[in-house]
């Protein structure tokens, strides 16, 4: 994000049973539309993975003998997230971050995510996603899919303060693209941002 509309004075640290486990494809890594990465930022149990640079081989942190794996992906075979909430066991949520054409190749091509569990979210309502186009009807940005699941996972209290920081990130990439005005960005738009971007100024007088 542009620096005056920084918001990482805004993301929260928060503790989880659950761990996540991200593989972003590194042509989503640098991207300033992704999501996962900054939902895995907010969660202390998480760690990321880049998985399809040859340069890079993939290493992923391995589950321990009593954690469960899911894999969060709409496979024939998945089933309701809400089954395993609660769980006795401690729960490694396995998430693709990418596009519908790069994440649907990872269950394959990366060793351990084909034994693994699918899960999927109950539908609680549209994406708030307006920087990209959703090619899946019914599609989540991978930020709302991470905090949705721990919603069910963990606590709804998660996915609420998950998502505030989520719908700042981006009413403010939209006021800077002159989609919204000041006052419809949740908390206000910093007084540093309306000094030096003339695109969100316009967008602040129409």
């Amino acid at each position: 994000m542009h620096e005056t509309l920084c918001i990482c004075a805004l993301i929260p640290r928060i503790a989880t049973r659950t761990r996540l486990d991200l593989i972003v494809h590194y042509r989503e890594e640098r991207k300033p539309t992704n999501t996962g990465q900054l939902a895995a930022r907010c969660l202390e149990n998480s760690s990321v993975s880049i998985v399809g640079d040859r340069d890079r081989p993939i290493e992923r942190v391995p589950a321990t003998g009593d954690e469960l794996e899911l894999l969060l992906f709409p496979a024939d075979d998945a089933v309701s997230i809400a089954q395993f909430a609660p769980c006795e066991r401690p729960i490694v949520l396995v998430v693709p971050d990418g596009n519908w054409r790069q994440a649907s190749k990872f269950r394959k091509r990366i060793p351990g995510l084909a034994a693994m569990p699918c899960v999927v979210l109950p539908d609680l309502g549209p994406t708030e996603y307006r920087l990209r186009a959703e090619p899946q009807e019914g599609g989540l940005a991978t930020f709302e899919a991470i905090a949705r699941a721990f919603g069910i996972l963990e606590s709804p209290a998660i996915e609420r303060e998950m998502l505030a920081v989520f719908r700042v990130m981006v009413e403010r990439t939209l006021w800077l693209r002159g989609a919204l005005a000041d006052d419809e960005v949740t908390g206000g738009v910093p007084p540093a941002a309306i000094e030096r971007n003339p695109r969100g100024t316009a967008a602040r007088r129409s």
